[in-house]
């Protein structure tokens, strides 16, 4: 999406998988994480909008489906896709994209910040250490964000596309029946969600789910909540105490 390679090669360690069957899991995290990524990281835009709601994209999702965030949020996106199948008006693009403006983009005071920087300091500042963690672990796997230095790497649609790029990586180890990089992916994968994302998302959804004044962005921030929140029940890791609702 807007995570390219730099010139230097991914340093990584190997690791052993628990037994179970990734295929699916991997398959469907690569396509949900992208889709999620991708809506949140870029602005709306109405030709992409309007395809989601004809396709039935809401209809299911392949990661996720039993937490109950990803369902509560599944089915306002559902409800909008029914209202808008045959397309998207003008009106309704236009409050579309005033909600993603004053919730995630600016200008002004937004009320529901996407960079993990703003969402740990008190004073929300940009480009802080969690910044420059985020750009490790992308550089690790031969990574970095296509606007470094002018945009926080930590944006939360840009973890969501590079666990969407490990769930890939992933699928590839499986496909070759290389155990060791499948090992370090899922490790990976276990790691950053738990250092990164787990830790603000919570936070986050509380103010989509307070400020939004579409269904669309009440949903969006509701399936990413509950899509992190299975990265944690697959790899056992415990939920901030915020998360655990």
């Amino acid at each position: 999406m807007t995570l390219t390679p730099p010139a230097a090669p991914p340093v990584a360690a190997p690791a052993q998988p628990a037994d179970r069957d990734w295929a699916p899991l991997l398959a469907g995290e690569a396509l949900v994480c992208g889709l999620l990524g991708r809506l949140l990281y870029e602005e709306p835009q109405a030709a992409w909008l309007t395809s989601l709601a004809a396709d039935g994209v809401f209809d299911d999702i392949p990661f996720g489906a039993s937490q109950p965030a990803v369902a509560a949020g599944l089915e306002l996106l559902q409800a909008w896709s029914q209202q808008h199948r045959a397309g998207l008006s003008t009106d309704a693009f236009a409050e579309l994209r005033a909600d993603y403006t004053r919730l995630f983009l600016g200008p002004g005071k937004l009320l529901a910040p996407p960079w993990e920087s703003a969402q740990l300091t008190v004073e929300r500042q940009l480009f802080q250490g969690h910044t420059l963690q985020v750009r490790q672990w992308y550089r690790r796997f031969g990574l970095e964000a296509a606007r470094l230095y002018t945009e926080p790497d930590d944006h939360l649609g840009l973890e969501l596309a590079f666990l969407a790029h490990l769930a890939q990586r992933g699928l590839e180890a499986l496909a070759q029946s290389d155990r060791p990089r499948l090992g370090e992916t899922l490790t990976a994968q276990r790691d950053f969600v738990k250092a990164h994302p787990l830790r603000f998302v919570a936070q986050w959804g509380d103010q989509v789910e307070q400020h939004a004044r579409t269904d669309f962005y009440r949903g969006v921030g509701q399936v990413i909540r509950g899509v992190l929140t299975e990265f944690a029940s697959i790899f056992n890791l415990p939920l901030p105490k915020e998360a655990a609702r």
